[in-house]
């Protein structure tokens, strides 16, 4: 490759690398890996995030959903300690079998409650989906998730929701 500069007289001559090197019969290039191929322009690199962790879009609602989830279930764990032991709180998209329910016009569940097995211990499963779906506003999702939190735990330990948390569907 050469270039030459406002002087005719002066060449630069730059010593070429095997992608850049053309096949003296034919006149074409040697094929090049994708890393040589791909275009960098003005030499500035990959660019950094595009949201940064300060600003509040950088969370996903599927994070924000979990950490709803985590908050209400660290707070039934405080009121009532020992007997959630063991207990997982999981979260998934939408339930098992949706297309059925919504042939059949039955409402879809906002969780389940899956008993101890010898293997692991009870499961209380939300549906973020669904969960979103019945609310219009973020603080309305935080209550309903709580709620819907409440409510299988309160299935699982055999107790009504309202003996369970003392704000159980007050915050409305």
């Amino acid at each position: 490759m050469q270039s030459s500069h406002h002087d005719p007289g002066f060449t630069v001559r730059l010593a070429e690398t095997d992608a850049g090197r053309h096949d003296a019969d034919s006149g074409l290039a040697a094929p090049r890996s994708f890393r040589q191929r791909r275009r960098n322009r003005h030499g500035r690199g990959l660019r950094g995030e595009l949201m940064l962790p300060t600003l509040p879009g950088y969370r996903t609602r599927s994070d924000r959903f979990d950490d709803f989830v985590l908050d209400s279930a660290e707070r039934l764990h405080d009121i009532w300690g020992k007997p959630l032991d063991g207990v997982r709180f999981a979260v998934d998209e939408i339930p098992p079998g949706l297309e059925q329910l919504v042939a059949d016009r039955a409402p879809a569940p906002m969780g389940a409650y899956s008993p101890a097995t010898p293997e692991e211990g009870p499961v209380i499963t939300l549906y973020r989906r669904v969960v979103e779906q019945a609310c219009g506003s973020r603080d309305e999702l935080q209550d309903l998730v709580h709620d819907v939190v409440v409510e299988y735990t309160a299935e699982m330990l055999g107790v009504p929701p309202e003996s369970l948390d003392p704000v159980y569907r007050r915050r409305y």
